[in-house]
């Protein structure tokens, strides 16, 4: 990893972990996403606030394309979690839900300057959050939902529940 000052993190992780942005809740929000990780506590709650702009492709459709007006974030949980958790709000503010939804965990990890393998799954946390909150306000909004986006909030509740069924084994 490059730019390694923190053991295991780099500066940007660490950057990212003591002055976090987007940091707090948005009341009335359009979307929310909750996602945790049983194994590890993790758990991360983010907002999402749409608004709309006009087009700034000739290519685009009339009318005025939704986008990510803002987004704000609460997490409990470790370094890497608070850190991916603001760089994936950077990420997403200002795109298309579109854009937005095309973010994966690598875009994260590249952006603080890597993570070591062991917390690549608070990216794939954030990831999923920002898909939750996307699902959750095309619901709340009565949007249609893609095959794709529907695909991707089945696997996350498929895997929320192997875990917490694990987690009751653990428990017993």
């Amino acid at each position: 990893m490059k730019n390694n000052t923190c053991g295991l993190y780099t500066k940007e992780v660490m950057e990212a972990f003591k002055n976090p942005h987007n940091y707090g809740k948005i009341k009335n929000a359009d979307g929310i996403g909750k996602v945790g990780n049983i194994v590890c506590g993790d758990v991360m709650w983010l907002y999402i606030k749409v608004g709309k702009r006009r087009p700034v492709s000739a290519k685009a459709t009339t009318g005025k394309e939704e986008i990510i007006k803002d987004i704000k974030f609460e997490t409990f949980g470790c370094v890497a979690a608070i850190s991916t958790s603001s760089t994936i709000t950077d990420l997403a503010k200002g795109k298309t839900i579109k854009e937005a939804l095309e973010i994966e965990k690598n875009e994260i990890i590249k952006s603080l300057g890597g993570l070591p393998k062991i917390k690549y799954h608070c990216s794939v946390l954030a990831v999923d959050a920002l898909i939750e909150a996307v699902y959750d306000y095309f619901l709340k909004s009565k949007k249609p939902i893609s095959a794709d986006l529907q695909k991707k909030h089945n696997k996350i509740q498929k895997e929320k529940k192997i875990i917490e069924k694990r987690y009751q084994k653990w428990t017993k």
